[in-house]
């Protein structure tokens, strides 16, 4: 089974005003992200404003996303919804079209138990065959309900393709915790764009990264320094990413990113509501930032 690895771009779902998919902007998004070296694909996650969509609408992003990048790198298509039956759905859908895996984030909103969470991934692992490789994904603070490294040995024990796990909350004793489950068979990716360097030393697969749809490169050159050893360049590369997660609120304004994106020459249109597109002036100020570091 393939596995997710390296720089693994989290992809913003690109909307007209009327709030209908932009097809042809996420073809460009593919190509543009391939041609600066990211290493696999992620649509339709929280950066994808996957919770804003419904099932149609997901699914012809994820075709989009799978037909355009034709086998080029791995996709992994999230499919977390807020009922398990729409989660089992999009799954199935996933594997039909031909993406390489697939990602789910835990139950959201309402409150669930152990035993809820367990049930909800159980399901979706039941829903496509035992050879499509499924990752976890765990981010407390955006679902509401933790993951807890039991759950997840428990599932990887018990399900084949359930290979893997992205955290997005920055803990780093509870990322070498998920390191040892499944006896260590278990694949770990982090969504904190801003600890690259300490995730790769620690032994994680690598990032799944937000701000990397606006500028792969710097990401890209980040893993490919630890990658290396050279933990000088490593650090001066984490840090510029580091600037650019703050101009570009760090996944917390899907907005920054739209705007951003049409500065590399993509127009991603608009965000969803209720998300916010930026004013005028918030876009002005954002192109003044990135320009006193060089970037535009």
């Amino acid at each position: 089974m393939k596995k997710l690895y390296g720089v693994v771009t989290a992809m913003v779902t690109p909307f007209n005003e009327d709030e209908t998919v932009r097809v042809e902007a996420i073809r460009q998004h593919v190509d543009f992200l391939i041609e600066k070296g990211i290493n696999c694909l992620y649509p339709l996650g929280t950066t994808g404003e996957m919770m804003l969509m419904n099932n149609e609408e997901r699914k012809l992003v994820a075709e989009t996303v799978v037909n355009q990048c034709n086998h080029r790198i791995p996709v992994f298509i999230h499919v977390g919804a807020m009922k398990t039956k729409d989660a089992c759905e999009l799954a199935r859908h996933a594997c039909e079209i031909g993406a390489d895996g697939i990602g789910a984030v835990s139950p959201a909103f309402y409150g669930a138990t152990d035993v809820s969470i367990y049930e909800y991934y159980a399901a979706i692992a039941k829903s496509v065959p035992e050879d499509f490789p499924i990752y976890l994904y765990n981010i407390p603070q955006c679902s509401s309900n933790d993951l807890p490294v039991a759950v997840a040995d428990k599932l990887a024990r018990e399900f084949k393709n359930i290979i893997g796990i992205k955290y997005s909350f920055a803990d780093m004793c509870r990322t070498l915790e998920y390191q040892k489950v499944n006896d260590g068979n278990f694949s770990v990716l982090h969504g904190c764009d801003k600890l690259i360097n300490a995730l790769m030393a620690m032994g994680c697969d690598g990032v799944v990264s937000g701000v990397s749809s606006v500028y792969p490169e710097i990401f890209v050159a980040t893993y490919q320094a630890c990658m290396r050893g050279d933990w000088d360049e490593a650090r001066k590369q984490q840090r510029l990413a580091n600037e650019v997660c703050d101009i570009l609120k760090g996944g917390a304004s899907m907005g920054h990113f739209k705007e951003a994106m049409k500065l590399r020459g993509i127009d991603a249109g608009y965000v969803r509501g209720p998300l916010h597109n930026l004013t005028q002036d918030e876009i002005l100020e954002m192109k003044k930032q990135l320009a006193v570091i060089g970037l535009q």
